[in-house]
């Protein structure tokens, strides 16, 4: 006789065993009816018929194994801080456009207004501009007041507020010769408090809107996170010692909040973009008089592989993979979107 403990080790196996016949038997019913359709559209030299049946019975079959879509973020709020921004307005568009509420903060209410506006102009959705400073609770405890009022609790957060400082870039990347002219461009002439304050914005203005805006996600039991870090996270660009260091602190803090949140069923991910042109690197990248390429973002495009800078809409993929129910399963990881920069060794 066997032993019962046998019968309830089998039954995993025997269950999922069932199912895949179920759904193998499932594909030849199609194929067998696919067949026949074609075969008799084809009789009647009717090809384009047959072609067209093959198609949707295709599609069929593989809608049934392969039911992916973005539906469950139709209805959901979303708060995304530095909204009336290039990348910022370009997300709040991308999600708004999948049926997400969206309320667009900035400390600039004039662009956030701006944003909302054209959203609601261009989807149909639901926007709001709202005036937040990222780096005051007071003002961001106003700004959630302000959004569950007019739309609901916050399900979704992206906080995509940073940006860099002239003060807070060296001049020259190398330190090469003791001069005092030369001191004075290196690291050793930055301004202390201008590094603070790109450290400061970057960091704390992730950290105090995740405070504030995930106590809705506490009371429902569930939420995504999703932080814009930077390819500077992985491997700290030159000039640029305070928006690297805060970037890459970012990272750290996103994997840390989705260990310490994951119980309570909330996602915490990061997005880091390879290389955009915006306000804040702009003066960097581009000479101010002709427009063209200055040395170091020509050096930028021949380190990326696929020869361009990235277009703010090569972001909505990640985005929406990251704030749906698609990615449940996954918390802690940062997904760079950066043309092949991170992996390519230059040679």
């Amino acid at each position: 006789m066997i032993p019962v403990e046998c019968y309830i080790d089998i039954l995993p196996v025997f269950f999922y065993n069932l199912v895949s016949c179920f759904i193998y038997l499932t594909f030849i019913l199609d194929m067998l009816l696919l067949y026949q359709i074609s075969r008799k559209l084809s009789m009647k030299n009717n090809f384009r018929s047959a072609a067209k049946a093959s198609i949707v019975l295709l599609c069929r079959f593989l809608g049934d194994t392969m039911n992916v879509s973005f539906d469950d973020l139709k209805g959901k709020v979303c708060a995304i801080t530095g909204g009336g921004g290039i990348i910022g307005a370009s997300l709040s568009q991308a999600l708004a456009g999948l049926g997400v509420k969206v309320a667009v903060l900035d400390l600039n209410v004039e662009a956030a207004n701006k944003v909302a506006e054209q959203i609601a102009k261009d989807t149909g959705s639901e926007a709001i501009g709202v005036e937040a400073n990222v780096l005051q609770e007071a003002s961001l405890l106003e700004a959630k007041k302000t959004i569950n009022e007019k739309l609901g609790k916050i399900e979704i957060l992206v906080n995509c507020a940073g940006g860099n400082h002239p003060r807070a870039t060296t001049q020259s990347e190398f330190l090469t010769e003791l001069s005092e002219s030369a001191l004075k461009d290196s690291f050793y002439g930055l301004d202390v408090t201008a590094f603070q304050k790109v450290f400061d914005l970057n960091f704390l203005g992730t950290l105090l809107p995740t405070m504030v805006f995930t106590k809705d996600m506490l009371e429902l039991k569930h939420g995504s996170v999703i932080n814009i870090s930077s390819m500077s996270s992985y491997k700290p660009l030159t000039k640029v010692p305070a928006y690297s260091a805060a970037k890459s602190s970012v990272n750290n803090l996103t994997e840390w909040l989705s260990t310490h949140l994951a119980k309570m069923n909330i996602r915490v991910n990061a997005i880091a973009p390879g290389f955009f042109l915006t306000a804040q690197n702009k003066f960097l990248l581009t000479d101010e008089k002709t427009g063209d390429l200055t040395q170091r973002g020509n050096k930028i495009i021949n380190r990326t592989p696929m020869g361009k800078f990235g277009d703010p809409a090569d972001l909505n993929g990640a985005l929406a993979y990251l704030a749906s129910d698609i990615s449940s399963f996954v918390t802690g990881i940062i997904i760079p979107v950066d043309g092949g920069y991170n992996a390519y060794s230059g040679v």
